[in-house]
């Protein structure tokens, strides 16, 4: 049974007793929670990417039907677009929802597809931020793939949060590597194929490199740059429109 809120403060004091609740819960029982919460005002948005069989996984067994909002932003590696195909029909996943960039947007902001060059802000906005808003306006709530041991931003992590007026879950914010690795062995998850050629995290292919021995899960991403996330996850100030500012 769904629980609807009427305004922002019932919503983030809701992630509050929720993430009180639930901050020291395996994934399955924080992933039953959020769908017993938000029943079909439920999302949840993966990358299919080096580590997303896990939590694809525990989806499907809670909820198969869940929608699962998939990020398709005309640049990613064909070997996401095969993996993704194969990852839903193995896992039983009937929701999945591919996401693409307007071409009014493209447009106007990234004609020539050349933006990563520049911009790459602005190329995560278009191609992500703006997408993901679009989607998530018919959500109350959405589940994310991070986790703490990515470092960064994403330390302090906490279990279920509020932002931008939705509650967000994050059921494998306390796991490490080994837990997910543990994981997909006991299931049997097939692992990404670039997973195989050094890529501990993939993301489009003009902005994702190999990793290097000993770097960081997400050091190839944006190499050399002063970025470590594309938006989505960046709060916004109140009031901001979900078309302004954000990367995920």
């Amino acid at each position: 049974m769904s629980v609807a809120y009427d305004s922002v403060d019932q919503t983030a004091a809701a992630a509050i007793r929720l993430d009180a609740e639930l901050r020291r819960a395996h994934p399955r029982t924080i992933l039953e929670a959020a769908v017993e919460s938000f029943g079909d005002k439920l999302a949840l948005v993966s990358s299919f990417g080096a580590e997303s069989s896990v939590l694809l996984d525990i989806a499907a067994r809670v909820k198969p039907d869940i929608a699962v909002l998939f990020l398709d932003t005309g640049m990613l590696f064909g070997q996401t677009l095969d993996y993704r195909r194969n990852l839903a029909e193995r896992l039983g996943l009937t929701n999945v929802r591919d996401l693409r960039p307007a071409y009014q947007d493209l447009a106007t902001a990234d004609p020539q597809a050349k933006l990563w060059q520049t911009d790459t802000d602005a190329c995560c906005h278009v191609r992500k931020v703006l997408p993901l808003d679009r989607a998530l306006g018919e959500f109350d709530a959405w589940i994310t793939g991070r986790k703490r041991f990515h470092g960064g931003d994403r330390l302090n992590l906490p279990v279920v949060e509020h932002a931008d007026g939705k509650v967000k879950f994050n059921p494998l914010a306390n796991w490490g590597k080994s837990d997910l690795d543990a994981y997909a062995a006991e299931h049997d998850l097939p692992a990404h194929p670039l997973v195989a050629q050094g890529f501990p995290s993939i993301g489009c292919w003009p902005c994702t490199q190999p990793a290097e021995e000993g770097e960081d899960v997400r050091a190839g991403r944006w190499k050399g740059l002063d970025k470590t996330e594309c938006g989505i996850h960046v709060a916004r100030a109140p009031g901001t429109p979900n078309n302004v500012g954000g990367d995920i």
